[in-house]
């Protein structure tokens, strides 16, 4: 890619007046408007969208719009393919020593390795930085610490060749950027963020479950479990709310400074519960709520040693991590495979973590792979939106019946959030955006002044709070998966809220926000009803013993999607079992129920069976299973059925 003739004219126009543009005066977005716009634009990228693509397909998000509090801000460019994070750029003023200053290659490294993304850019324009930021960023490290290419503005003719085969956007298309990230790629200090954060957050449940044990000895091991689970799950969520500028920046780590740290902590909770309107934050009983409030997190007792590291642990420079860029899937994954361990109490009530059984069976946990979440979901969901209307699609029910932690869900949910914005915008927004609770509102302009009046539109947080509610369900035997999935599903609804703030000129209410996803997310067993009991004639089982069979009848949970036919595309990964391995009472019962049980068969067939009937007729199924099925004998019975079956399986 030859430099064109205006990069040519900027970088003469750059060296004639560098006095000027070195003075601590010229800002950040005057070189960014003058300089380093023009040169991603000499690269091949739409920078301000003059194309006119939609806000999830955009070639650059300009990130400034999402800055938040003092203490965090996001990177200054995002460059995507396809609506695809594939790298960030973070600007500074040519002030600022780059080869010098570790601070700004810190952010960049933060946010790209938080992000999970290869490579990165720091540039003021006169200087240009490339950055492999899958090494771990750390307090103390240099400028120059995994720092791959340097040049300056006077090198942009002599490496403009080797900068375009990398960052430029045709270069990416063809695959160049991928194979040069894959050749460069460090041998040391490389740790994959969810890898990073699944041993951080191992380690507080470890930290935690060993002190509420010890403090708390009337603690059962369920409440065990269930204390250290919500604990992490709220300071988690809370953490992340104050890097997208939600939640007041720096108030978790304010606990540390004094001590009684558990209960001021407890009294953000409890403010949470008000804010938010949120299972995760429910202590009190309300009308028309049928869970049960939380009347035991609020009461124990923690040391304040055990906590002071765990939320010190949350912020820079101690912790690595930038939350506002971190991916909703890679924390799906962290917690896929947090969920396969368990807190068992000794004798002597000591806690001890270890792997739950079925994990270890199974060899550990597999995390579902993005990529198949994805095509699942485009070939059961996108079907049943094509050619509908926002009001049609707000009938459809969408299920996960072994939902773990939420990634076909969440999967789920973004595809509908992208769905239903690309219908606002194609549909006339500014006719959308005047109803009386409009959908969509136009973000407000950034340094750039791309923004109000350029076709920047986003889904108010209402709007996603709607489309989680009507469509998505999910069902667990896990209570811990339960609370992840929840989780994930409200912080992917909160995304953006400030922003909405800002550009709406409002002070919204945050009272009750979020959704109370009780009646769309349950805990029980998806494959035993209540007439387990009865039909084996079982005596009369104790409180522990019925909580692990935790029978679930559809027709009752779900009355009116059953009374209607059933869900109109139930998707998922069952767990893989071989039945040989269950409790023979439970074998039992599904040889008894299902129609398709072999004697050498899968836990997942029997999810599959299930699958079939909780689907409408016409509707969509998609699971990924093991291709035993299609060839083994004893799955004969199960490929008859699906052969049968009137819907559409992927």
């Amino acid at each position: 890619m030859p430099l064109s003739k205006f990069m040519l004219e900027r970088i003469e126009t750059f060296g004639r007046n560098l006095e000027s543009y070195l003075a601590p005066d010229y800002k950040e977005a005057q070189v960014r408007s003058e300089f380093i716009d023009p040169l991603f634009v000499a690269l091949g990228w739409d920078v301000r969208n003059e194309e006119g693509r939609a806000e999830a397909y955009k070639d650059v998000v300009h990130e400034d719009t999402l800055k938040l509090s003092a203490g965090t801000k996001a990177p200054d460019y995002s460059f995507r393919i396809g609506g695809t994070r594939k790298f960030f750029v973070e600007a500074k003023k040519p002030s600022v020593s780059l080869k010098e200053d570790p601070e700004p290659a810190l952010q960049l490294r933060r946010y790209s390795w938080s992000a999970k993304l290869p490579l990165g850019i720091v540039t003021d324009f006169q200087e240009f930085a490339i950055y492999d930021t899958r090494i771990r960023p750390k307090e103390g490290d240099k400028a120059s610490t995994a720092r791959i290419f340097y040049c300056t503005y006077e090198q942009y003719q002599e490496k403009w060749d080797e900068i375009a085969g990398i960052f430029g956007r045709d270069a990416i298309l063809k695959g160049f950027f991928d194979k040069y990230a894959v050749t460069t790629k460090g041998k040391r200090g490389t740790a994959a963020v969810d890898d990073a954060f699944l041993e951080e957050i191992e380690h507080w449940r470890d930290l935690l479950a060993r002190n509420l044990a010890l403090r708390n000895p009337v603690l059962t091991q369920r409440d065990l479990n269930f204390a250290v689970q919500r604990i992490i799950d709220r300071v988690i969520f809370l953490r992340i709310a104050e890097d997208h500028g939600i939640e007041s920046y720096g108030q978790l780590l304010a606990l540390t400074a004094g001590p009684q740290i558990y209960p001021r902590l407890c009294e953000i909770f409890e403010r949470a519960d008000y804010r938010y309107n949120s299972g995760l934050f429910h202590f009190q009983a309300e009308k028309d709520r049928d869970e049960s409030p939380d009347k035991l997190t609020l009461g124990l007792s923690v040391d304040d040693a055990a906590l002071k590291e765990i939320l010190g642990s949350l912020y820079y420079p101690k912790s690595p991590y930038a939350f506002a860029v971190i991916p909703a899937d890679i924390l799906g994954h962290v917690y896929e495979q947090f969920l396969g361990k368990v807190i068992h109490l000794t004798a002597g009530h000591q806690a001890r973590v270890e792997e739950k059984p079925e994990v270890r069976k199974a060899g550990g946990v597999y995390y579902t792979p993005t990529y198949i979440v994805d095509y699942i979901v485009r070939q059961t969901v996108g079907p049943l939106v094509e050619g509908q209307t926002p009001k049609q699609v707000e009938k459809l029910r969408i299920l996960d019946p072994a939902c773990g932690s939420g990634s076909f869900l969440l999967g789920a949910f973004e595809f509908l959030l992208d769905w239903h914005l690309k219908h606002y915008i194609a549909d006339d927004p500014a006719v959308w955006a005047k109803k009386k609770n409009p959908p969509i509102y136009e973000t407000a302009p950034n340094a750039h002044g791309v923004g109000k009046g350029s076709g920047n539109w986003q889904l108010t947080t209402a709007e996603r709070k709607r489309i989680l509610l009507n469509n998505l369900y999910g069902v667990d035997i896990d209570p811990q998966a339960v609370e992840v999935t929840k989780l994930s599903l409200l912080l992917k609804v909160l995304e953006g809220e400030a922003r909405e703030q800002r550009s709406r000129s409002l002070t919204l209410d945050l009272h009750r926000v979020l959704p109370d996803l009780g009646q769309n997310i349950k805990c029980g067993n998806s494959l035993i009803g209540s007439d387990f009991y009865q039909q084996l004639g079982l005596p009369e089982m104790d409180d522990e013993a019925r909580i692990k069979i935790n029978a679930f009848d559809w027709p009752v949970e779900f009355k009116t999607i059953m009374d209607a036919g059933g869900f109109d595309a139930v998707i998922g990964n069952p767990p893989w079992i071989d039945i040989k391995g269950l409790n023979p009472v439970e074998v039992e019962y599904y040889f008894e129920n299902y129609s398709t049980t072999e004697n050498r068969m899968n836990l997942y067939a029997v999810f599959v069976e299930r699958a079939l009937s909780l689907t409408r007729e016409g509707g969509f199924f998609g699971f990924i299973t093991p291709n035993s099925y299609l060839t083994q004998s004893s799955y004969l019975k199960l490929r008859t059925l699906l052969l049968n079956q009137q819907l559409r399986s992927v």
